[in-house]
């Protein structure tokens, strides 16, 4: 088979034949139809997770079918449509894990970190990290769900939203053309906030309700204008920006973060208490979120905007990705 691996940390891509893998008693062979390239990829190209083995095939926003399964396999059939992303499975025994806390599983692992993942025509994975892919969903379009879309509709669904409520999407980038799609299917009147116009026809296209170019204008005071946010669901990745809106958020409204930033954001104790508003973060998510997911954006036809690129071009791509060049995920295709 061909795969595009890392050799090394800091090395480019590399197009490699490889023998096709074999399950063990847990696991399926899957052949992979398509795969997401996410900007967490830089983990395993730049080499700044420890724990890594090189060389090493990315990939966790894999679409595929089901090619053969492990002796131990019964809920899992050949030819099936499965997904798999960042969660790539759990142990069932350490504390986190009887409390059905899977995603902080003290031995969980990472597609694409702790095993090879999607940039190939096949990869194995446990089966435990498997969803169900509805018969609907072109499988291109779905891979950016099982991290774009997990992550954005988790944060949403776990935020206390009813519908009506006043949902602010900071940033309408990979993470949040996504979002406000999942915030508007959900009944919320939602406002789109993002640098400039370029992207205010698209926010409305997408189900917003009102665009705030946060260039020309002061975000929290919009938000307030429209009564405060219950909650400010932060995509862009940049902390000043998400200090900027804070300042927009209702009674009991809740500031909750995906964007994975390490700058501090700068939020005082008086703007929490006198509002009894919270600042949260929300990680993507299980298998079964990603199923979910998943089934949801096939109800409520949610689809994210995609590049598509094959296989063997897997270096110009991630070069679109990681200098946001791209509108707005990025897929390889086999």
């Amino acid at each position: 088979m061909k795969a595009m691996q890392v050799s090394e940390p800091g090395s480019d891509f590399e197009l490699v034949e490889k023998d096709i893998p074999t399950p063990s008693a847990d696991e399926v062979l899957i052949k992979v139809q398509a795969c997401g390239i996410c900007h967490s990829d830089a983990f395993v190209k730049d080499g700044t997770m420890p724990g890594i083995e090189y060389p090493r095939v990315p990939g966790h926003e894999v679409i595929g079918t089901i090619e053969s399964v492990g002796n131990n396999i019964t809920e899992w059939n050949e030819g099936q449509r499965v997904g798999v992303g960042w969660h790539g499975g759990h142990c069932h025994e350490c504390e986190a894990c009887r409390k059905g806390d899977f995603i902080n599983c003290e031995n969980a692992k990472v597609t694409g970190l702790s095993f090879d993942g999607g940039y190939a025509e096949y990869m194995t994975a446990p089966q435990n990290a498997l969803a169900d892919v509805p018969e609907s969903l072109n499988s291109a379009e779905a891979a950016p769900l099982l991290c774009a879309g997990i992550t954005t509709f988790n944060a949403l669904r776990n935020s206390d939203l009813n519908p009506g409520d006043l949902v602010a999407v900071q940033g309408i980038g990979g993470l949040g053309h996504l979002g406000v799609q999942y915030a508007h299917k959900f009944g919320c009147e939602v406002v789109a906030l993002s640098r400039g116009t370029d992207k205010q026809e698209l926010a409305y296209g997408l189900g917003a309700d009102h665009f705030v170019d946060t260039e020309a204008n002061d975000a929290a005071e919009e938000l307030q204008k429209l009564g405060g946010a219950k909650v400010i669901l932060a995509t862009a990745p940049n902390s000043d920006a998400i200090t900027s809106v804070i300042d927009g958020l209702g009674t009991d409204g809740t500031l909750m973060i995906v964007a994975a930033t390490g700058e501090p954001i700068k939020v005082s104790p008086f703007q929490l208490i006198m509002g009894r508003k919270s600042v949260r973060g929300w990680p993507s998510g299980t298998a079964k979120d990603s199923e979910d997911t998943l089934d949801f954006s096939a109800l409520t036809d949610i689809t994210p905007t995609i590049e598509t690129y094959p296989l063997e071009e897997a270096n110009e791509a991630y070069d679109r990705m990681i200098n946001n060049e791209a509108r707005f995920r990025v897929v390889l295709e086999m």
